[in-house]
């Protein structure tokens, strides 16, 4: 194949075959580069390394070379201290690529995901700047064209193409890598995701990574491709697994030259290999393909790619009125009862029935709070719900599932109609009772509520359809406990940004912050339920205050509890509390009432206080 006066790349694949590179990672680590370095370091510190990967892959029969560049942004250099080399690294990649590509072989400047796998956590237009600066790089450096890969989430590649479009007329190559077949970790499909990519700009679409070759064969089986678009792949060479004590991709070249071909039926016209791809790879598809001409994409029936049903309706449909829906209109309660950090759930259930006959609304039970082990919040919950009636409302800590098992998590919760919930943080592990546990926190206590709100569209963590809805309520917590309430009330904006419905706070322990939490809070739209927890002793009032992050007593408040001991301090901080409660009520209707060392009494008897005192005063406005 003579390229020697090259034509656009665009027009080349309208009647041409074009084989690809392989992995480059793979090859450097076969090299002996250990993994934890920056790869893209390598132009710089070992270019001759660079070189040799490259030269191999273009003997193998490559002629489409991807610079070294895939992580030579700002934000991933910046891992190694590199951020101020992003310019000279990516300059320098497309040199090395370029002599070894000699004249008959495109070179693309290869731009990965920012996100790079992670749960968003910032706002994506923060990207634009680094998309912009690896891209100028690139072009000035003379490339034929971008390509653009392995990003799981549409709208982050959307967002790269709209900084890069305008930047040049080159090519784009724009490659979707997904987690399952068909659909990308934001929850597109296929094919409205390539439809989305022609009209933004991109030239030419595909799938890398992730996924193999059959995997990725599926997925274009099942798209529909909008008329006239070009088509690339770049699949892994299968799935990564252990094989006698070593870690490996199992995809053999041989297999790999029948999937190319099986792609070509599919209109694929730009082929090469990622992750675990070596130049034998990319030898045998050369071969398999050469001398062939492109098919025509023919695109499958409709009916093959409609959107799978989503049911909104589920055989777990609430009973009985959401806490939210009970908050709009009348005073409601929550009462937190820690589940047991023993194997004995006599006294804890039996404290449960007595809350519930009280009046409480609804029990929320902690998820290890203080990193203390307890008895699994979820299956007290279910115990509560299907045995007594009583509706639970479980904490979700971030601390201590990844991502797997939070959706797990999440999903048996579903499953066991608990759909009211709390995201919280979590304690860190080293302050509980098993210090050398790990905690996770793949996730900020944004990020889960936002995921939670998404399993409510009937959408996995990573894109996958669920066939049905969940219908989680999520609240989330609010410290007003804090010397600047302003930088408070922004984070608190944000978890509700995120997707919260109601907000529970830590308890206030004065009139004033009862006051100062309505003013602070009236403008963000959903229910508060303020908390409230007596005290117990003088010693618990000065543990509180001067060893609980997140709590503050007044002066006043530690002054009485000083004065009494005894059952007499159980009942000054009863006699507090309702006097908290007095106010509490005439500026909100959520009520949160946390109990003390499980004395569950001291709750049941704040329930009775509150349902008597909010009748009173509709007895009031009423006459």
């Amino acid at each position: 194949m003579d390229l020697t006066t090259k034509k656009d790349l665009r027009e080349y694949l309208q009647d041409h075959l074009l084989v690809g590179d392989g992995a480059m990672a793979t090859q450097l680590y076969r090299s002996g580069v250990p993994v934890g370095v920056s790869f893209e370091e390598l132009c710089l510190t070992n270019p001759r390394l660079v070189h040799d990967v490259h030269k191999a892959y273009y003997e193998a029969g490559a002629r489409m070379m991807e610079t070294n560049t895939f992580g030579a942004n700002r934000d991933a250099l910046a891992r190694y201290g590199l951020e101020h080399k992003v310019t000279r690294i990516n300059r320098v990649a497309v040199t090395i690529a370029r002599e070894a590509a000699q004249d008959d072989a495109y070179v693309v400047g290869s731009i990965g995901s920012i996100l790079a796998g992670r749960v968003r956590k910032k706002v994506l237009d923060e990207y634009r700047d680094q998309f912009e600066e690896q891209a100028i790089a690139l072009l000035h450096a003379g490339v034929d064209g971008l390509i653009l890969e392995t990003f799981l989430d549409l709208e982050e590649l959307l967002l790269a193409i709209d900084v890069i479009r305008p930047l040049t007329g080159l090519p784009l190559i724009c490659q979707l890598a997904t987690l399952d077949v068909g659909r990308t970790r934001d929850g597109y499909t296929l094919t409205e995701a390539f439809s989305h990519l022609q009209k933004a700009g991109a030239d030419i679409i595909g799938l890398n990574c992730r996924l193999g070759p059959a995997e990725i064969l599926r997925s274009f089986e099942s798209a529909r491709v909008p008329d006239g678009a070009l088509l690339s792949a770049f699949p892994n060479a299968g799935r990564l697994g252990l094989s006698d004590g070593e870690y490996a991709y199992k995809s053999s070249p041989e297999y790999f030259a029948e999937s190319a071909l099986r792609l070509r039926e599919q209109g694929v016209r730009l082929l090469g290999g990622c992750c675990g791809t070596t130049p034998d790879h990319v030898r045998a598809m050369a071969e398999a393909l050469k001398g062939l001409a492109p098919q025509a994409r023919v695109n499958p029936p409709d009916e093959l790619t409609e959107r799978p049903s989503v049911s909104s309706f589920s055989v777990r449909d609430r009973q009985k009125p959401s806490i939210v829906e009970r908050v709009k209109t009348g005073t409601t309660i929550i009462v937190e009862f820690d589940p047991p950090k023993d194997l004995d759930t006599e006294g804890f259930l039996t404290g449960c029935c007595e809350l519930h006959k009280a009046g409480a609304d609804a029990i929320t039970l902690a998820d290890n709070s203080l990193a203390n082990v307890r008895m699994s919040n979820m299956a007290l919950g279910a115990i509560m719900k299907s045995q007594y009636g009583i509706d639970p409302l479980v904490h979700i800590a971030c601390r201590d599932r990844n991502l797997i098992g939070q959706q797990s998590h999440l999903m048996g919760l579903h499953a066991l109609g608990i759909d009211q919930v709390l995201v919280v943080t979590g304690d860190p592990s080293r302050f509980g009772d098993l210090p050398g546990a790990s905690s996770v926190f793949d996730v900020t206590s944004f990020d889960l509520i936002r995921m939670v709100k998404q399993l409510n569209e009937g959408i996995s963590f990573s894109g996958r359809p669920l066939k049905q809805k969940a219908q989680f309520i999520v609240g989330a917590a609010f410290n007003p406990n804090v010397r600047h309430i302003e930088a408070a009330i922004k984070r608190l904006e944000k978890k509700v940004e995120a997707g919260a419905d109601f907000i529970m706070t830590q308890p206030v322990y004065d009139a004033e912050s009862i006051r100062l939490v309505h003013e602070a809070t009236k403008h963000i739209g959903i229910p508060v339920f303020i908390g409230i927890m007596p005290l117990t002793s003088s010693r618990n009032a000065e543990f509180l205050h001067n060893e609980v992050p997140g709590i503050k007593l007044s002066d006043e408040a530690r002054e009485r509890m000083k004065r009494v001991q005894g059952e007499a301090a159980r009942q000054e901080g009863l006699k507090m509390a309702k006097e908290l409660l007095d106010v509490a009520i005439t500026y909100f209707n959520g009520i949160y009432l946390i109990t003390p060392f499980n004395y569950y009494a001291m709750s049941v008897e704040l329930i009775q206080y509150v349902r008597q005192q909010s009748h009173l005063l509709k007895v009031a406005a009423k006459a």
